[in-house]
């Protein structure tokens, strides 16, 4: 079970939202390679990066501060980014520059042909990030519900290549009200591409309850607000999970 710690660029700075709202942001660090360099330090396999401005912009805005998390630890462990993606020539950049996947969100569903042809050029390199209320996938920075369910959508994207599906339960998310287990195997259980949960994670019994089921799919955690506010000891975590795996 892999726990990736999320790292929520705005503005150039670490910060953790409340339900993706921006105004509801609490900055944890104004350095965001040595926030990088410090999860990898605790023991981090892999890290999970938000342009936040890029999300609600439709384009990158914090490439600067992505650039200097990967000359610092992109050769170490894989990195991941999401946010404002929404052309081949922006993900041709970013791999180019060392990261190792491609988080597609809004426009996967809003245009996928776009999703179709970055799977068909970038294979390996794609995931999928479906965020859901109510099994239902939420799109522009959570503002707007779609009739999309989430299972029918992520069975359509496997098909095409996606490499993973990252799922967030945004009724959950910096809330740390514990993650939505029973929802996250069932869109496992649907697909044979792995799934990564997000959103809510609380502390060590989601660890647990996440490990007790990961044979369904389940591939690993985003860990966002719980390992900055200390409810979660990232370490501790990530040595459970292994001894649990």
């Amino acid at each position: 079970m892999l726990l990736i710690p999320a790292i929520d660029l705005k503005d150039g700075h670490c910060v953790r939202l409340v339900q993706g709202d921006m105004d509801q942001s609490t900055t944890f660090g104004e350095d965001p390679a040595a926030m990088a360099r410090k999860w990898v330090d605790l023991g981090a396999r892999r890290l999970h990066l938000v342009d936040l401005n890029g999300a609600f912009a439709g384009a990158p805005k914090n490439y600067a501060a992505i650039k200097a998390i990967l000359k610092e630890v992109g050769d170490e462990v894989p990195v991941q980014l999401g946010g404002g993606i929404r052309d081949l020539d922006t993900i041709e950049k970013y791999i180019d520059g060392g990261l190792r996947y491609v988080i597609i969100g809004t426009a996967a569903v809003k245009n996928p042909g776009f999703l179709r042809d970055a799977c068909s050029a970038f294979g390996g390199h794609i995931i999928v990030g479906l965020d859901a209320k109510d099994g239902k996938v939420a799109t522009d920075g959570w503002s707007k519900l779609t009739g999309h369910e989430v299972v029918d959508l992520a069975k359509k994207f496997e098909d095409w290549g996606v490499e993973s599906i990252i799922y967030t339960d945004i009724g959950r998310d910096g809330m740390l009200t514990g993650i939505n287990i029973e929802a996250t195997v069932k869109l496992a259980q649907a697909l044979t591409i792995p799934v990564i949960a997000s959103g809510g994670l609380s502390g060590m019994d989601d660890i647990e309850k996440l490990c007790a089921v990961q044979d369904e799919g389940i591939e690993g955690v985003i860990c966002g607000r719980a390992i900055y506010t200390g409810a979660l000891d990232f370490a501790a975590a990530q040595a459970r999970a292994d001894a649990l795996s």
